[in-house]
Formats: structure tokens, sequence, C-alpha cells
């Protein structure tokens, strides 16, 4: 009976999908544009953010790993990596088992970066879920935790 019920396709109409899709992508939007703003007091571009992050979250990558995380061209990310490293906020390092593989490695000042932007921006969703109750704020954390899981799904 309960995987009877978990089954269950809810019938939801285009309206109200129309309306949720409306509003994740202006929510989306906020975001990226608050984060740019953020970013206008670093040194680095929204891309090499990007970068980061993802180094800062999973470690050392290869620019393979790394371009298909971005979506960019390998030679893209190439590029991308080149100006962080000039800037001493990745390098290139050999794998120890095989001498062939670069990873790409956070360096301190990459680190520092990240935690900084990521620290405002948690900032400013502070600032505004202040307005929320906290049933609210544990209600929408509920909603958007299924959502992604969800969308990860497919």
């Amino acid at each position: 009976m309960a995987d009877e019920i978990n089954n269950i396709r809810h019938d939801h109409s285009q309206d109200d999908v129309a309306f949720l899709e409306k509003e994740l992508r202006h929510i989306s939007g906020i975001i990226k544009q608050r984060g740019r703003q953020i970013l206008n007091a670093y040194t680095i571009t929204p891309p090499q953010f990007v970068a980061l992050q993802w180094l800062f979250e999973l470690g050392d990558m290869t620019i393979g790993d790394l371009s298909n995380k971005m979506y960019l061209a390998f030679s893209t990310t190439t590029d991308l990596i080149d100006r962080m490293e000039r800037s001493e906020l990745v390098q290139r390092v050999r794998d120890e088992q095989d001498r062939r593989v670069v990873r790409i490695h956070l360096l301190k000042e990459g680190e520092r970066i990240i935690e900084e932007v990521i620290d405002k921006r948690q900032q400013y969703l502070k600032d505004i879920l202040d307005q929320f109750d906290q049933d609210e704020a544990a209600n929408l954390a509920i909603l958007l935790k299924k959502l992604h899981q969800e969308m990860k799904k497919n």
C-alpha cells in the first residue's frame, strides 16, 4: 500500500506549473544578480567563482572533470585555470600515482575568496529569511530539498 501511495502522481495544473517555473526563474535571477554584486568587490569573474566553488566543494580535480562540472569546453576551462593560476588562486599539481594526470588544487587565496563570498551570500539569504517565521523557513527547507532530490533523479 505504501508503495502505491508513493507512486501516485499528482496532476498539477499548467497554471500552477507555469507560476512555479516563473517564480523559481526569478529567484534564480535575483540570486545570480546579488552574487555578481558581491563578486564586484573581488578580482575574480563569475566563471572563476564557479570553478573555485567546485574545487572548494569537491577538492582537487582534473581540468576535464572541472570542464564537465561547468559545462565548458576543455580549452575554455584551460584558459580559465591559466588566469586563476596567474592570480595565485589555484595551482596545477601532478598526480603522485600517475604523473600524466594533472589536478587543479585550490590555494589559500582562492579558498579565502570563496569563503568570504559564500558568507556574504548566506548573510543576504539570512536577511531575507528573517522575514519568515520558523515554520515557514523549515517548510521551505524541506520542500526545496525534496525538489532538489527529485530534479537529481531526472
